[in-house]
């Protein structure tokens, strides 16, 4: 009799968890190029599913898959070196052309994944397109525990931009190396491909220089920090931090397993202050300087008539390109006052023939770059320098003057503060948000509405519109939970801005998939705002 009450009991329970099997879902962000469901059997993920991957140079892929299914659904698949007719899932690419993009995802992002009762096959133009075949099958599973149903279904799916990025400044505030990576792990899961690094401003200098340690053993530390908007009260709180260069190569591969370039970006020859308080004989009065406490435009900048200014950069560019493959290095170029160069006897010295003070110093800069293999990239104030064709222009300052660089010519990369800047509030009911804004007001349905080539744009110089870009400045983004909750949902909404055709974009619709996107937000403990969701947000006083 016990047996078979154990017998009956445990077959009860066979039933109840069959009856529970969850099912997958393909309605993701971002929202694939064509989704074409088939009739049939489900395709089953259970704990005898196997991995199989066609060439050893999928296997990263293998492991990454077999990570995230077991994250979503405890189950570890098998990884097999025979490829089965039942029960597997497929890696493999149709061709690999990546090696003379400006952008090495470029020829290899797009891909097919097919669901039948056999197989999930996921095929991509490279291994990127693998991969985000992967993101993809990976968004449509529940966060549930125990086996998935899949549909089958047919996905055929391709980015509409080449460059889709993120910016996170890490010189305002500091965030160690394994933020940064957890912040990488967010990027691959919206589909970015492009990491901008901010590694040098006023308030302090990141990155490592064999040839200059006073970078880091004095620009890296500023001794407090402005409490609110440049206010006159002082934490007096020392804060700073550096990334080795061996800590940034760890970073350049994490994110190229990821399928992710990391763009570095040193801020020249304005937002200098931390270099300054390093080296202040590169200053046009000499200093005292010390590593900026408040934000803003200082007007203290690098010295246009001191060589060893221009010695310092070229330094500092060799070992860039020695520790990022990145084809473009991003030089900054904003917010330069002129009013130390314009007072200055050795500025005034020097034969800028015609150009201004700033374009005098890209002229320097840029070439030597280029002699290296690489490009410039820049803030959209350096259109204005006179900087040539082969540098690329980042415009910030609305899509106009990136308009306007395509235009003449300049590859484009749009960031403008009306869509891109996630340091800017969320909500207009501020007393309820945490005290982290920028000003400016840019809510996610903002985010959405973004088309990053503006009608403007004449169909032969589009080209040159290279994708998209948001930004997450870090003045008052003083927590990891911060710079979090003011990318998410957000970023979502960029991913589908940059990935998706416009045509396809529906923002209900999307309200409704990202509502279920926050159930990964959850599972792997990411903060986000959740104004789409007021019954969720915990804003009420107890009573």
């Amino acid at each position: 009799m016990r047996f078979r009450f154990y017998l009956m009991t445990a077959m009860s329970c066979y039933y109840v968890l069959l009856s529970a099997q969850q099912k997958a879902c393909y309605d993701i962000i971002p929202q694939p190029l064509n989704v074409e469901e088939k009739t049939g059997e489900a395709f089953v993920i259970n704990a005898q599913t196997s991995v199989y991957c066609d060439r050893e140079g999928l296997s990263r892929e293998a492991d990454f898959l077999v990570e995230y299914i077991k994250h979503k659904t405890g189950i570890q698949l098998v990884k097999s070196a025979r490829k089965e007719k039942s029960n597997q899932i497929q890696l493999s690419v149709k061709n690999e052309k990546n090696a003379n993009m400006i952008w090495p995802q470029q020829s290899g992002e797009d891909y097919k994944l097919t669901v039948d009762k056999n197989i999930i096959c996921i095929e991509g133009n490279g291994s990127a397109g693998v991969f985000y075949g992967i993101q993809s099958l990976r968004k449509s599973l529940p966060v549930a525990k125990g086996t998935v149903e899949l549909s089958p279904v047919v996905i055929t799916d391709s980015p509409r931009f080449v460059y889709r990025g993120m910016h996170l400044d890490c010189s305002r505030h500091f965030f160690d190396i394994e933020f940064v990576k957890e912040y990488i792990d967010i990027l691959a899961f919206h589909n970015m491909n492009v990491f901008h690094w901010h590694l040098s401003d006023d308030q302090g200098w990141r990155i490592e220089m064999k040839r200059h340690p006073r970078l880091t053993e004095i620009g890296a530390w500023r001794s407090g920090t402005v409490l609110g908007h440049n206010s006159d009260l002082d934490d007096s709180i020392p804060h700073g931090g550096f990334y080795t260069q061996e800590q940034a190569r760890e970073i350049v591969r994490y994110a190229q397993e990821r399928h992710i370039t990391v763009m570095p970006e040193i801020d020249l020859p304005g937002h200098t202050k931390a270099v300054l308080a390093s080296y202040p004989e590169l200053g046009c009065t000499g200093g005292p300087y010390e590593v900026g406490h408040r934000w803003g435009v200082y007007a203290d900048v690098l010295c246009m008539g001191n060589p060893k200014c221009y010695d310092l950069v070229r330094d500092i560019i060799d070992e860039l390109t020695d520790i990022f493959p990145s084809k473009y290095i991003h030089i900054g170029g904003d917010e330069t006052p002129t009013v130390r160069w314009e007072a200055c006897p050795k500025c005034n010295a020097i034969d800028r023939k015609g150009m201004t003070y700033q374009g005098y110093f890209t002229h320097q800069i840029v070439p030597y770059l280029e002699a290296k293999g690489r490009r410039a990239i820049g803030w959209d104030e350096i259109l204005y320098t006179g900087a040539d064709t082969n540098t690329a222009i980042m415009s910030w300052r609305g899509s106009d003057p990136g308009a306007e660089a395509a235009a003449k010519g300049h590859d484009v990369v749009m960031a403008p503060t009306s869509h891109c800047y996630f340091d800017y509030q969320q909500s207009k009911d501020v007393i309820h948000e945490p005290d982290n804004s920028d000003g400016g007001y840019i809510p996610v349905d903002k985010v959405y509405s973004l088309d990053p080539v503006p009608a403007k744009v004449k169909d032969e110089t589009r080209k040159h519109i290279l994708g998209v870009q948001a930004n997450a400045w870090a003045e008052h983004l003083r927590t990891t939970g911060m710079v979090e909750y003011m990318t998410l949902p957000r970023m979502a909404a960029l991913s589908e801005v940059a990935w998706t055709q416009p045509e396809k974009k529906d923002y209900k619709d999307f309200v409704r998939r990202v509502t279920r996107l926050t159930e990964d937000y959850e599972s792997y403990h990411w903060q986000y705002a959740k104004h789409l969701w007021p019954e969720r947000r915990n804003n009420q006083a107890l009573e």
